[in-house]
């Protein structure tokens, strides 16, 4: 018995160390330059998103998110050709289910951006629990008008926050009732102030987010607009019903980063 043990263990022994030489092996394989390179070139020559798999890319809800989650999760802590060639896989999906309508992809859309103004001088004297008060007001009154008018919440901005809409009217008819909601709201003594600004354009989507010069230009749209107004581009103007609004003069747009030809306009009800 004791011979028995020993070969078992030597038997074992081997075993372990020919299972150690061949995951080694491949590990060298996996990680092995030049093929590496030919991987990422690869990448770059398939449709989609080239870069998938980094945090803001993966971050959004949709299955081809979860998957490329899970398949960056599996990722050993070196540059790997699997890992490569999973997130290819990840990354024709994710174009096609784009080509197919399953993803906004290049879609055009009204980009609305909101903030409170004022707000943060208030909260410096109110407290905690006023200004958590305040904003589950605000929330409550501003995310009914846009969910009643079809707008999508890509995220929140502290006081604030940004949405998408199919539609330029649907934008501004969600943002105007939400200003008219927030007329309702009132919380220890204090009225908030919204200021809100739409433009229309193509935004980047990259995971749960939207990027990209469209977006930046919403901002400033945003940034220029005064108190209880709502200040809209003219490429969003030109797909809105004037009926029932009025429509102020249009002016240039005068801000860092805005393009020099962009006009603006305020939009309210008659």
């Amino acid at each position: 018995m004791p011979d028995d043990d020993a070969t078992h263990e030597r038997s074992t022994g081997q075993g372990e160390a020919q299972t150690g030489r061949l995951r080694a092996a491949v590990e060298r394989l996996d990680s092995q330059p030049t093929l590496l390179g030919l991987t990422r070139r690869l990448r770059r020559r398939l449709p989609g998103d080239e870069k998938l798999g980094d945090g803001l890319s993966i971050a959004g809800p949709r299955p081809v998110e979860a998957l490329a989650r899970s398949v960056s999760a599996l990722a050993p802590r070196r540059d790997s050709i699997l890992h490569e060639l999973g997130l290819a896989g990840v990354q024709v999906w994710q174009s096609l289910s784009e080509a197919t309508g399953r993803g906004r992809g290049d879609e055009q859309l009204a980009i609305l951006f909101t903030d409170l103004v004022g707000f943060s001088s208030w909260a410096l004297e109110a407290g905690d629990a006023a200004v958590l008060d305040l904003l589950r007001a605000v929330g409550v009154a501003v995310d009914s008008a846009l969910q009643a008018h079809d707008g999508r919440i890509v995220k929140r901005l502290g006081d604030g926050l940004m949405a998408t809409f199919l539609s330029a009217q649907s934008a501004v008819d969600a943002a105007l009732d939400a200003h008219a909601a927030l007329e309702e709201v009132e919380i220890h003594g204090y009225r908030p102030r919204m200021r809100a600004g739409i433009h229309w354009g193509q935004p980047r989507r990259l995971g749960h987010d939207y990027l990209g010069v469209d977006v930046n230009i919403a901002a400033r749209v945003v940034d220029a607009a005064k108190a209880d107004q709502l200040l809209v581009s003219e490429s969003a103007l030109a797909r809105i019903a004037p009926g029932g609004l009025e429509i102020g003069r249009r002016k240039r747009l005068r801000a860092d980063g805005a393009p020099r030809e962009l006009r603006v306009a305020v939009v309210s009800r008659i």
